[in-house]
């Protein structure tokens, strides 16, 4: 992890290279290194990457708010910011020049959207679900048990259909370009209240518990079906939540609580896998559209290539560095501070979809369905994807799916 890498660096000459440098520059070059680095190490790759970055005027400077992101958690959870904004930068020769802000700086996962919206900044990285309060149409990707894997996901995202079931509606509705995410499913992330309880085995286990909830309304449904009390938490207070037992639980994914230094009071991961946790990174339209044909193909090129990137890097750090897999590697961060996943087996996901999903429970989802499918032009939003997630074998694994340019059909 870069944070074993720059054990040696104290915190005062990392922020001087930082003034010196400049965030992304030193991010970037420290990104680059291998095995441990000395300050004059990473001082030498930051001063190099800097001159590469501004060897030219750039045509276009822009932002993007990376929500709680920083070198750190970005080899936890490899959503791939950084990796795209370097490949943009080198592949544009400098045309287009991206300031990476992190840990909260400018937005937090709740407003990077808005602040998108607003011009403010011209990129952002968030879970679609979280951003859902400034741009509902994502609601779309949240469907209980609408994908069957992670591999069925990334299936999706290269698929040419999502450019008419979300790219195109996200840009037409709410200004914004869906460039790439991070697939991974969402579970109930338990407490230390369940240290000492035996490992789940079936969401009737946990009836009546009092979990978190992100900004989606579709999760809120699910939750609700299967008697697991959602409470509206904003993302940067579900730690202290967890910590004082205000809450049971946490529906989010396995990478999301490794990142977010939750391990420690997580105690089961309970691999519901009910709906999407997608942590995607979007542009602004309107930025956009001030590119020149090459530049707009430069953002979608960058874009495909950290799409590859994620779905290999995520997968490997998912069973390398957090910890979730069967069995447990030791030494990842899960393993560590004793969090058991909790591997429900096919029968006891079957009865949850039962519980929760359009397909069996559709009442309680036409007021919302109805409302995503007129915002899509007039589309069955729930089947359409439900078949494109379901064109490859269940068992296939996330890392086989093969890549392709959505937009090129």
């Amino acid at each position: 992890m870069l944070s074993r890498k720059l054990r040696n660096i104290s915190r005062r000459d990392l922020l001087r290279l930082t003034k010196q440098y400049g965030l992304t520059s030193t991010l970037l070059a420290a990104g680059s290194l291998t095995g441990a680095v000395s300050l004059a190490r990473l001082a030498e790759a930051a001063n190099s990457t800097y001159e590469k970055r501004f060897k030219t005027p750039a045509k276009h400077n822009f932002k993007l708010g990376a929500a709680g992101f920083n070198e750190r958690n970005l080899l936890i959870e490899r959503a791939g910011a950084l990796q795209f904004v370097n490949d943009l930068e080198e592949r544009t020769d400098g045309a287009i020049r991206v300031e990476f802000i992190g840990n909260n700086q400018i937005c937090g996962q709740l407003d990077c959207v808005k602040k998108t919206q607003q011009g403010i900044i011209d990129f952002f990285a968030a879970s679609t679900q979280n951003s859902a309060g400034g741009a509902p149409y994502l609601n779309v990707l949240d469907y209980a048990y609408m994908f069957p894997s992670r591999a069925s996901q990334y299936y999706f995202l290269y698929h040419p259909g999502s450019m008419k079931v979300l790219r195109e509606p996200m840009r037409e509705r709410h200004k914004l370009e869906f460039l790439f995410s991070h697939a991974e499913l969402r579970g109930i992330q338990l407490g230390l209240g369940w240290d000492d309880k035996p490992t789940v085995q079936s969401v009737t286990e946990l009836a009546g518990t009092k979990n978190r909830v992100t900004g989606t309304q579709l999760g809120r449904i699910a939750m609700e079906l299967m008697n697991l009390n959602p409470t509206p938490i904003a993302w940067s207070e579900t730690l202290d939540g967890l910590k004082q037992g205000l809450i049971d639980g946490a529906e989010t994914w396995a990478a999301a609580v490794a990142y977010a230094n939750m391990s420690p009071v997580v105690s089961q991961s309970v691999n519901l896998e009910f709906f999407c946790g997608t942590e995607h990174t979007a542009m602004s339209t309107p930025s956009f559209e001030k590119l020149d044909g090459t530049l707009q193909d430069a953002v979608m090129e960058s874009a495909y290539l950290t799409q590859v990137h994620v779905q290999a890097a995520n997968e490997a750090s998912l069973v390398n560095t957090v910890g979730f897999s069967d069995p447990q590697l030791p030494n990842t961060l899960f393993a560590e501070h004793g969090v058991r996943v909790a591997w429900l087996s096919d029968a006891a996901k079957k009865e949850a979809e039962e519980m929760c999903s359009p397909e069996f429970q559709p009442g309680p989802w036409e007021k919302w369905r109805e409302r995503i499918n007129d915002w899509s032009g007039g589309m069955d939003t729930y089947t359409f994807i439900y078949d494109i997630a379901r064109e490859i074998p269940k068992d296939t694994l996330a890392e086989n799916v093969e890549p392709r340019r959505w937009w090129k059909g």
